[in-house]
């Protein structure tokens, strides 16, 4: 396993809205992502506000399937989207415009999910306790914190489904191009 090049770690608060608190390595916050609901409970946004830069909104796409949401800067500037492309796979589809990345699984047993580019291999990952609604958010590539906040929403909304040890077929694809031959 890599090295981290930066590490963050989440406080949750809060139960139906939740507020997830980001800090740093050296424990300082860095913003704060507020998780909203509709009145059936479903999640339906959630609003990144860093303590420096720009207000993101992340915001449900219409559609049927689960982890279609589009990500938006204040200023109406596109971030990226993710889709889940069949109802029963585990493996989440994200677009950022330059590199397309893909959730998956952590490897073996435990709640997680690794962001994978298409051929630079783990960019990051995000390591549930068991029980524990914090988590640890490492990053091994370079990756904008808006799209790892990005990231760390979308696996969170299926953190479940993370438990069991990825599939074959998950591996084999977050294989770098040059490892796989």
């Amino acid at each position: 396993m890599p090295t981290p090049k930066k590490t963050y770690t989440t406080n949750v608060s809060g139960f139906l809205s939740p507020r997830h608190q980001v800090c740093d390595e050296e424990g300082k916050e860095v913003g704060t992502l507020q998780v909203s609901r509709n009145r059936l409970g479903l999640i339906v946004k959630a609003t990144w506000r860093p303590l420096k830069g720009e207000v993101v909104e992340i915001r449900r796409d219409p559609g049927l399937l689960r982890a279609q949401f589009a990500c938006w800067t204040e200023a109406r500037e596109w971030l990226g989207s993710t889709i889940r492309p069949g109802f029963m796979r585990r493996t989440i589809e994200m677009w950022t415009g330059g590199k397309p990345l893909r959730l998956v699984p952590t490897l073996g047993f435990g709640r997680g999910w690794r962001v994978v580019g298409t051929k630079s291999g783990l960019v990051a990952e995000a390591k549930h306790g068991l029980l524990s609604r914090s988590a640890t958010l490492c990053t091994y590539r370079k990756i904008d914190l808006e799209l790892l906040i990005f990231a760390y929403f979308i696996g969170g909304i299926a953190l479940w489904e993370s438990a069991l040890p990825t599939s074959l077929e998950s591996v084999d694809r977050a294989a770098p191009a040059t490892a796989r031959g």
